[in-house]
This record gives structure tokens, sequence and C-alpha cells, in this order.
């Protein structure tokens, strides 16, 4: 096989996985906004779901949540979904997974801004959405960013889960090109592809966090 028909059945691939880790970071930043929310809520039963949730996502394997996602409607109900069912259910189990984390990594930043600024801030007439706009979210988004970053990478790495729904992303389409040509040079340049998006990443991050510098604990 030419190596430019590889290059574009490695591409092909790569949209998939950029499509599932943009729609992965569009639902699970917000949602994990109101996971740490139900999470800190002073209503128990809020409070609970909220850590029952947390415990499950993070406590299971996200190749299980994805196949349970993905064959439960049949198995617990006997419903058959469409030929394009798999890349919806792998959406909802990657955003559902990293909004756990996400939550978590929003709570610890929340909890650790000194309870006197919000008092600092009411003195001021600041109102509570206010306060939390202006003072708080910048601070907790300085503080959170580099556990942000780790999981926003990982994430990069665990698109290639999405291949147990038969979806052709980057990884599967190595491992079909590595078998079909009995070579390792499909892997080693998917390899190189995670590698550089990674990079890419990682220097986006480091440029944001620059920019909050001014903000200092």
């Amino acid at each position: 096989m030419e190596f430019s028909v590889m290059m574009g059945i490695l591409g092909q691939g790569l949209l998939l996985s950029l499509q599932i880790f943009v729609i992965t970071l569009v639902g699970a930043l917000p949602l994990g906004v109101v996971v740490a929310l139900c999470r800190m809520s002073k209503v128990k039963v809020v409070s609970a779901i909220a850590r029952l949730y947390i415990s499950i996502l993070r406590g299971t394997p996200l190749m299980l949540q994805l196949m349970a996602i993905s064959f439960g409607p049949y198995a617990l109900f006997g419903w058959q979904m469409g030929s394009g069912w798999n890349f919806y259910a792998c959406a909802i189990g990657f955003i559902l997974n990293y909004a756990a984390y996400f939550g978590e990594i929003y709570r610890s930043g929340i909890q650790s801004i000194p309870r006197g600024q919000y008092e600092a801030a009411n003195v001021l007439g600041y109102t509570h959405a206010q306060t939390f706009m202006k003072i708080v979210l910048p601070q907790v988004i300085k503080r959170i960013l580099p556990a942000m970053g780790n999981e926003i990478i990982t994430l990069v790495k665990d698109t290639s889960l999405a291949f147990v729904l038969g979806i052709m992303e980057m990884f599967s389409a190595a491992k079909a090109l590595a078998a079909r040509e009995v070579s390792m040079l499909p892997y080693a340049i998917a390899a190189l592809i995670y590698w550089v998006f990674c990079l890419l990443i990682e220097a986006v991050l480091n440029r944001i966090e620059k920019r909050l510098a001014y903000y200092h604990d």
C-alpha cells in the first residue's frame, strides 16, 4: 500500500478521533460544573446522587460504560437502535465519564477559595453570581488548569477506546492497516500523531496559564 493511501486512511480515523474529543469537551466541561454544584449542594439527596454518580463513573472502566450504553437499550428493553447509535452511545459515554472527573476537579478548585473572599465581595455589594463570575471563577480556572490539562490529554488517548463499538477512529484504522500490511508502521505513525496532538494541547494550556498568571494565590 502506498504511503499516501495509508496516511489518508489514518487521516480519516483522526477526524473521527477529533470529533469524539471535541464533542466530549463541549458536553463534559459544562456538565462537570453541574456535577460539582450538585456534589456541594446542601440538599442531602442531591449531594448523595452526585456522589453516587461520581463513584460509579470513576470506579468502573470507560470501556465497560461504552458497551453498557451501546448494548443496554436492547438488553434491557429490546429496543433496536439505528445504525448510527454506536457513535451517539460513544459520545454519551465519554461525556458522562469525563463530567464525573471534571466535576471533582471543579469542586476542589471552588472549595480552595478562601471564604473571606465571598464575604468581602458581599460587603462591596456584589451579588452571589457576580462574586462567582468575576472573583471566584478566574481563580478557580487558574488553580484547576494543571489537573484539567492532565484529563484533557488523557482524553486524547482515551478516544482509542471507541474501537470497542466498531468506530473506525485513528487507533482502529492503524490496527486494521497493521493487520493488512503485516507492519508496525501504521502503529508508529498513529503514536506520533497522538503525541503531536498532546503537545499542541499542552502548548495551548501553557499559554492560557501564562495569561492567567496575574491571579496570584
